[in-house]
């Protein structure tokens, strides 16, 4: 399922003139002090860490408002699961991280303070392992152990006055309307001090690139990974026009002397020979299906990976398995699964794909008593409850699909795809009032509140004497008015 807050061409275009009229503003405030609240601490960072915080989910709502975003419950899972990997292994001391895939085929990822950590699905297709997509991810937790943002307003604060809002506008332009219009506000901001600016932002990079190789080696990966895909990255910048340089290349500047150092920097740490990591590979494979324009074209891709010498050939049939189901080619699919099932009989992704092909086969009940079965052993796991509550709705029982997720939700508050998919168990199952919260959760995370506050005020409506519903509603309108606040301030 991919999310969008609105239409492409108006969202790019919306958020031009809004983000372009906050770095204006901000760039000719150049006579006035930066006012930000003062939160008590006093460390190298002008912000503190709860700020931070704070800052990264207003600006997250912000985000998601303006790009498609994807919910991708299984692949979300792997990138939390290996983010928080490299987390407890790294310098970052506030470690409540949460990550954005971005639906975007470009190379790219980012970091945002407070935690954000954002992952473009395109960069999956680009790192050919998982060290190398940890090389990147690595990377980015380096720049938010070390607070690179809050160290570089306060080093711009002596240069020249720059409002939170104008680096933060400048971030959300390189993710949505692109990186040059993006990297070109961002230089609006620093012209006063653009040459000690950017020796503050190439030490920042330097920085993070030793931090994130000593998380990687601290995690057990390939600190190798890290020159391998850098260079590739460059490669790819070289047999590209200007217009479709890597993402990532825009805001964190390549050079064959920072590949060096990299390089040089690796071999201080022995190599590391890592067998191929399959599920990895059936990320790549999840992520190829989602960047397709069609099933059809996907299913093509991966017959002729199949038809050649593919990383994983086992990856490459698993993908073909999601394509074909896609496509409402069910028995194929099926019996391209059966070919890879048997081997890994337990794992995650196979009972996930077979679980979908029955409910193509319009067979949910089967597909149930699969997912029943699972979570036996498995309670709580994210994908498996999403995917069991989906036949639950299937085979008409939106009453038990809504006890599982109200439950989930309670572990996910912060999943839209949940409260998504919730708001439609919901509606079928006759919660009209839990429907329209639940939608309002929905907005509220994509940063669309004015729709948030009408869903609430429907359920409110519908709540009569129901005295404990009515004063949850209300708290939460009162946090949408606070929400509303702090986003007009970017």
């Amino acid at each position: 399922m991919r999310f969008a807050g609105i239409a492409a061409p108006a969202r790019r275009s919306a958020t031009a003139v809004l983000l372009s009229s906050l770095l204006f503003i901000a760039s000719s405030a150049t006579s006035q002090e930066l006012k930000l609240p003062n939160l008590g601490e006093s460390s190298t960072s002008m912000f503190s860490s709860e700020f931070e915080h704070q800052l990264g989910r207003t600006w997250l709502r912000v985000f998601r408002s303006q790009v498609p975003t994807v919910n991708d419950p299984l692949l979300f899972d792997y990138l939390e699961n290996l983010i928080y990997q490299l987390v407890r292994h790294s310098k970052l001391e506030d470690r409540r991280v949460e990550i954005v895939i971005v639906e975007n085929p470009t190379i790219n990822a980012f970091a945002v303070p407070g935690g954000v950590i954002g992952i473009h699905n395109g960069l999956l297709l680009w790192a050919q392992t998982e060290d190398e997509l940890a090389t990147v991810l690595a990377h980015e937790i380096a720049h938010l152990s070390q607070r690179h943002f809050s160290r570089g307003v306060e080093f711009q604060k002596k240069q020249q006055p720059l409002t939170l809002a104008a680096m933060l506008a400048s971030l959300v332009l390189m993710a949505t309307v692109g990186g040059d219009v993006g990297m070109a506000a961002l230089s609006t901001t620093q012209a006063v001090a653009q040459d000690s600016a950017l020796r503050y932002s190439r030490a920042n990079e330097s920085e993070a690139d030793r931090v994130g190789m000593q998380t990687m080696v601290a995690a057990g990966m390939d600190p190798h990974a890290a020159p391998a895909m850098f260079e590739r990255m460059l490669q790819a910048s070289r047999y590209s026009s200007a217009n479709r340089m890597p993402e990532f290349l825009r805001s964190h500047p390549l050079s064959e002397n920072r590949i060096a150092d990299t390089r040089n920097r690796a071999r201080q740490y022995p190599k590391h020979i890592q067998q191929a990591d399959l599920s990895y590979q059936l990320m790549r494979a999840r992520a190829v299906n989602e960047l397709a324009d069609t099933p059809e074209e996907a299913v093509q891709k991966f017959r002729g990976e199949l038809d050649g010498t593919p990383r994983s050939r086992e990856a490459a049939v698993y993908g073909l398995v999601l394509a074909l189901t896609e496509a409402g080619r069910e028995d194929e699919a099926s019996l391209e699964l059966d070919g890879i099932w048997s081997g890994s009989p337990d794992r995650l992704e196979y009972i996930i794909a077979d679980a979908k092909i029955d409910m193509v086969r319009n067979e949910p009940e089967k597909a149930v008593d699969k997912l029943t079965a699972q979570l036996e052993l498995s309670p709580g796991n994210h994908p498996l409850t999403m995917a069991y509550a989906s036949a639950l709705m299937k085979n008409q029982q939106p009453h038990i699909a809504e006890e599982v997720l109200v439950e989930q939700s309670r572990l996910r508050p912060n999943d839209p795809g949940l409260w998504y998919l919730l708001a439609e168990v919901q509606g079928l199952s006759g919660d009209i009032v839990g429907l329209h919260q639940s939608r309002a959760e929905y907005f509220i995370l994509n940063g669309i509140l004015d729709e948030a506050e009408k869903q609430l005020t429907y359920a409110l409506k519908l709540t009569h004497k129901d005295y404990l519903t009515t004063a949850k509603i209300r708290q939460r309108l009162t946090d949408i008015t606070r929400m509303r606040e702090q986003m007009e301030s970017f």
